[in-house]
């Protein structure tokens, strides 16, 4: 007999094909009817960011024996839960890390050089006007970058920093030290006051919650820019919309957020100096399909074999 998995969001149609040739595939979301009775005799669920697998979801999956995360982060998942059942917790810790680099970078450029393309012909006195409203305060190569949490996101990111000619920082609560990499490790009170641009990468730990907080922001420079594209309650909101209100100079540009999506009366709405992405870090092709082939490390476990990737 097949076994039974259920996936319950999208994923990459040749990793769905993959899987269905080997096990009794069923697409059904929680919210769908039916999703109940499929889940009571599931052997493993595929997931990707909003599907909740916690004790309530778990209870009413007693031969549930996989969870597979199409991802990096496994804030969706109890993972005390999944151990406690003895349940393995599979992702794709390295699947996203390209396009999560890309979306930084072209947030800090958003940031620090203004620019547009024209689609008309203009007379010499306007060009030279909109040239000049276009001349960027601060260059890339000449700022410091603070890059807090040095996983594998962070040191591709740092990386890329070093190569634009910055003077990059970094703090990781493991201390981490990176072979071929310049960037000089500091205590996070350093980081915050030196960066004029801060990165944020990492993980999802609890003692990450508001991280950055009214006291941390206090230590940041006035003119700083903030880049957030961990985890949403890394960063308190309304600490941030204070700061950002108190501090017009400065800027912060946040593509995750607690909740997801967020409501109308989200702290940060609304500031001219907060920009909001909908959660785009790993919104490349390939990094989806990268992520939609967890499908392999989940049949090994279905097969009684040793996954590569196992957070549980």
């Amino acid at each position: 007999m097949r076994a039974l998995v259920l996936q319950t969001e999208e994923l990459d149609p040749a990793a769905s094909d993959w899987l269905a040739e080997r096990a009794d595939l069923r697409r059904c979301s929680p919210d769908e009817p039916g999703f109940a009775d499929l889940l009571a005799e599931a052997d493993a669920l595929v997931v990707r960011t909003y599907t909740i697998v916690n004790e309530a979801m778990l209870a009413k999956a007693p031969k549930l024996r996989a969870v597979a995360r199409a991802g990096v982060g496994l804030d969706n998942i109890d993972l005390r839960a999944c151990e406690r059942r003895g349940i393995r917790v599979l992702n794709t810790p390295d699947a996203n890390t390209q396009a999560v680099v890309e979306l930084v970078v072209s947030f800090v450029l958003d940031a620090l050089r203004p620019r547009l393309f024209l689609d008309k012909a203009l007379p010499l006195k306007e060009w030279k006007r909109v040239r000049d409203d276009l001349i960027a305060p601060r260059q890339l190569g000449d700022l410091t970058v603070g890059v807090l949490g040095l996983g594998r996101v962070g040191t591709r990111v740092a990386r890329v920093f070093e190569a634009f000619g910055c003077r990059v920082l970094y703090n990781d609560l493991l201390e981490l030290h990176r072979d071929n990499l310049r960037a000089k490790a500091v205590d996070l009170d350093t980081l915050l006051r030196s960066s004029d641009v801060l990165t944020v990468h990492v993980d999802e730990r609890a003692s990450n919650r508001d991280l950055i907080d009214a006291g941390a922001l206090a230590r940041m420079k006035p003119d700083a820019l903030l880049i957030n594209a961990s985890r949403g309650f890394v960063v308190n909101p309304g600490a941030l919309a204070s700061w950002l209100g108190s501090n017009p100079g400065a800027q912060a540009i946040l593509d995750v957020h607690e909740p997801e999506p967020f409501t109308s009366d989200y702290p940060l709405l609304g500031l001219p100096n907060a920009h909001l992405a909908p959660h785009i870090g790993a919104a490349t092709a390939q990094a989806k399909r990268n992520m939609s082939w967890v499908v392999k490390d989940l049949w090994k476990v279905l097969c009684g074999e040793k996954p590569e990737h196992a957070a549980v």
